[in-house]
């Protein structure tokens, strides 16, 4: 039973990421990237600072575009480090930074993030775990686990008794697809 669905209804600031994210699933590379993203600043951090500052990520890293990230130089980081907005961590600046240049590969390898994403669908988490530091960094056990329920790669994002659960039903989760084919 997930937590969240018992504390993020009707928070200012958890409920609406709760309502209309979490769990849901997406295609759009800016959308992976910045899930990635957040999911990196989030480690060692709560999510509700993650979530407070997500409007000033978005802003200093250029919509997480990642043609944009790629091309960024020592200046941009210098930049970022010094930008009260963000969650300020050079190893995690570093890692998105980086982590938009693997994106860019993967359009190559594999037509891009989402693809990519289908194509190792479905794993475990500790396979997940292990494909994801092969290929891109930061990104250790709570890192991939979260950003792959909030994608819906991964069950466990809601509670079967949340409204939301419901309407991820209908939007037809990687992760449910794989259960009905079983």
């Amino acid at each position: 039973m997930s937590t969240y669905c018992k504390i993020a209804p009707g928070h200012e600031i958890h409920g609406p990421y709760h309502a209309t994210e979490y769990g849901f699933p997406s295609r759009d590379e800016r959308v992976l990237h910045e899930r990635l993203a957040l999911e990196i600043f989030q480690a060692g951090l709560s999510w509700l600072i993650v979530l407070k500052k997500r409007a000033g990520m978005n802003a200093a890293f250029d919509g997480f575009d990642v043609d944009r990230v790629a091309a960024y130089g020592a200046r941009d980081v210098k930049r970022l480090l010094a930008d009260e907005n963000i969650i300020r961590n050079r190893l995690k600046v570093d890692a998105i930074i980086d982590n938009a240049k693997r994106i860019q590969d993967l359009r190559a390898s594999h037509g891009g993030f989402a693809a990519w994403l289908d194509a190792h669908h479905p794993r475990g988490k500790d396979e997940w775990v292990k494909l994801f530091r092969r290929t891109f960094r930061f990104t250790g056990g709570e890192v991939v686990n979260e950003f792959l329920m909030s994608l819906g790669y991964l069950p466990g994002a809601h509670a079967p008794d949340c409204p939301v659960y419901r309407r991820i039903m209908r939007e037809k989760p990687p992760w449910l697809l794989t259960k009905k084919a079983r």
